[in-house]
């Protein structure tokens, strides 16, 4: 077989792959703290607008593997109908994501476990995720009739939201590789890309810059720019 040939063959197979490593990278991340507790003792302990994020989040991922799996195996007619599903509920995940960027820091300063600070220094950190994820996720609605660029669109958007979970693994491992573990999909991507096409799809190379300047935010987590908004949020749902 060509080398043309076999990338040609292996292509739907690398984004279900990808999608794959993605879903693992969300249940080692929240292993520890939610998903390996049903295992343990049952549903956590959690706010009920807690649990429903994270069964919106998880329906989101299995709704990517389920959507590469088709193309995958020729079905493309199938992937259009349930793509007009997957947008809006897209927007299901972003507009849950907004909610539970406020609820959460929120209900840990009225428990009392964070201070005003802290909780405020935290919700640039989610916020952010839905403001990278509402981007690539528009711009993939956009380009829907366009493959090549769609595909891409969509893995960063979910890369986007995988920020939480590469940061709990940050707990076991260095920031600098839990960083690169983080943005390890769209370097896959780019490797495929040079082996399979010679060249990085310019799409991966805005994404990659776009989620890098995104990074930033967590030095300013505890700075005079972000903090007088942050407490604004709490204090306003508090």
């Amino acid at each position: 077989m060509s080398t043309a040939s076999l990338s040609t063959f292996a292509r739907p197979r690398f984004y279900v792959g990808v999608a794959a490593f993605m879903t693992l990278m969300v249940l080692v991340g929240f292993w520890p703290s939610y998903f390996g507790q049903f295992l343990r003792s049952g549903l956590p302990d959690r706010p009920w607008v807690i649990h429903l994020h994270g069964l919106i989040f998880v329906g989101w991922m299995v709704l990517l593997v389920a959507q590469v799996i088709l193309v995958a195996g020729g079905r493309t007619q199938a992937h259009r109908r349930v793509g007009t599903f997957g947008i809006a509920y897209g927007f299901l995940v972003l507009a849950m994501g907004l909610v539970v960027s406020i609820a959460a820091p929120v209900l840990h300063f009225r428990a009392g476990e964070q201070t005003l600070d802290a909780a405020a220094g935290f919700v640039i950190i989610p916020l952010g995720d839905m403001v990278l994820f509402a981007g690539f996720l528009i711009a993939a609605v956009i380009y829907r009739r366009r493959p090549e660029i769609h595909k891409r669109l969509m893995l960063l958007a979910t890369n986007a939201l995988l920020f939480a979970a590469a940061g709990r693994l940050s707990n076991f491992i260095s920031l600098p590789a839990a960083t690169v573990l983080w943005l390890s999909p769209v370097l896959l991507g780019m490797l495929y890309d040079k082996w399979a096409h010679g060249k990085v799809h310019r799409i991966y190379l805005f994404g990659l810059v776009i989620l890098m300047v995104g990074f930033t935010r967590i030095f300013l987590t505890q700075s005079e720019a972000w903090l007088p908004i942050g407490r604004r949020l709490i204090q306003a749902f508090a």
